[in-house]
């Protein structure tokens, strides 16, 4: 699955989980997102979007 929204760019992040002792260990962080048929120039193909995409109405959805 991809990592990344073809919408808007939100990619996966980078960090630190850090424990009570102050340790750290590499993370990730992946945005939520989801293949969804959207309509683009009156074509309709699939494409990785990100939820924050889907819910404010950036991409019209195919049917």
């Amino acid at each position: 699955m991809a990592k990344q929204c073809e919408i808007c760019g939100k990619e996966t992040d980078t960090g630190h989980t850090v424990s009570k002792s102050g340790r750290r260990t590499k993370r990730k962080w992946f945005p939520n997102v989801q293949p969804v048929k959207i309509r683009i120039g009156g074509q309709v193909r699939r494409a990785y979007v990100c939820t924050r995409c889907i819910r404010t109405g950036r991409i019209e959805k195919a049917g």
